[in-house]
């Protein structure tokens, strides 16, 4: 490996860190600004447990996402360390711009953009089931995101629920889902290794139910949000609104920790190719990625969880719950299906969502119509960025 692309490499590790610490700052504060805006943990406090969950969640979680992005968006080539940092620097650029004007940028729009147009640039040809899959997942999420959390809303506003039951059973649902999602923690094959699959190895010779979910995967899964359930319960019976306060930052922290794995692929992705060509183990890829969200997280995403909590929607606590949930669900079914996705664009559509059931007055209007706006325009402009930021590059470098 000569000198000019021993430099190259570093650049585009560097360009990976920064990407990252931009998504700590941006796509990975949303999830806190719920809890921010029903005024049940302060911004900095947020801030801290959005950097630390989310880089557990980075590590445990941002494989999938990760493959999908170095390999999957463009054929026929393999990203180059030049063609990384150019990509990077191009999404991070887009990002940094969404932080500094208080609109969030899709970091899965900026990135995907900026990849497509390196891979463009490189000689390599549209990879279009892979864009009609993300595509088709994209336009869901906000009619998904923003239907669960109208539902929800509405259910923990209903009189013939009471809260301290309703609560804790949505509490008992995200421990149920919990002891169901993958972790690279947990040992087995990618996408077999959750916390109920593994009892359920152990224990062996179960009937099963339907696929490959057998009886003591459903026994775990009851019995993980059995005991969310009956912990909320009586923190509720203590004290109402304490009791939802807490649940709301609990939530707040699984989906931090999700909105990570989801994530951190965005800025690691690009450097897979690179890394596996090295021998170097996708866990120090992701550990990296984890780094740099954490401390962007803690540094520069105060300012983000004031613009989404204060000015999309006046929520309230039980509102806020409502927001969540979609994004935790949203985020995991993401990840399983090793599909990049913008945490602003489901938390914002959860947001808008719960607000609209104590109608429209809740919901700025114009705030949106601009942030859909720049969304559109960071798909678009960060391909033709990226592919013009990588041609310049190599006509200037001499290096591909």
């Amino acid at each position: 490996m000569s000198t000019g692309t021993i430099a190259v490499v570093l650049v585009a590790v560097l360009a990976s860190l920064f990407m990252a610490w931009a998504l700590g700052a941006s796509s990975n504060s949303p999830p806190f600004a719920p809890a921010v805006g029903a005024n049940a943990i302060p911004t900095m406090r947020a801030a801290f447990f959005i950097g630390v969950f989310a880089a557990l969640g980075a590590v445990a979680q941002g494989g999938s996402i990760s493959e999908t992005v170095g390999t999957g968006l463009i054929d026929g080539v393999s990203i180059t360390p030049l063609g990384a940092a150019a990509g990077l620097f191009t999404s991070a650029l887009f990002i940094a711009i969404g932080v500094s004007t208080g609109y969030p940028i899709p970091a899965a729009f900026a990135t995907t953009g900026a990849m497509v147009g390196v891979g463009l640039a490189l000689g390599g040809n549209p990879a279009w089931d892979t864009y009609r899959r993300i595509a088709t997942f994209w336009v869901s999420v906000p009619f998904v995101s923003a239907t669960i959390a109208y539902t929800t809303a509405s259910l923990l506003r209903s009189d013939s629920i009471p809260e301290t039951v309703g609560v804790p059973l949505l509490g008992g649902f995200v421990g149920f889902v919990l002891a169901n999602v993958d972790l690279a923690v947990v040992p087995g094959s990618t996408g077999q290794r959750t916390v109920a699959r593994f009892v359920s190895r152990q224990i062996g010779g179960t009937p099963t139910l339907f696929s490959t979910y057998d009886v003591v995967m459903v026994a775990v899964s009851l019995v993980v949000g059995a005991v969310v359930f009956a912990a909320l319960r009586r923190a509720m019976e203590r004290s109402m609104e304490a009791g939802i306060k807490r649940f709301l930052v609990g939530l707040g922290a699984v989906v931090a920790f999700s909105s990570g794995g989801s994530q951190v692929g965005l800025a690691t992705g690009p450097l897979e190719p690179l890394f596996t060509d090295l021998g170097v183990p996708g866990v120090a890829l992701l550990v990296l990625g984890g780094t740099g969200i954490l401390l962007g997280a803690w540094m520069g995403s105060p300012r983000l969880l004031q613009a989404v909590s204060r000015e999309y929607s006046q929520l309230g606590a039980r509102r806020s719950i409502a927001a969540l949930v979609p994004g935790f669900l949203i985020a995991q079914a993401a990840i399983a299906l090793g599909i990049p996705i913008s945490f602003n664009n489901i938390i914002i559509s959860s947001v808008v969502g719960s607000g609209l059931v104590v109608g429209s007055a809740g919901v700025s209007g114009r705030k949106i119509a601009l942030t859909l706006s720049a969304w559109l325009v960071s798909l678009v402009g960060a391909g033709a960025t990226g592919y013009g930021m990588y041609s310049v590059l190599a006509m200037v470098t001499g290096i591909r």
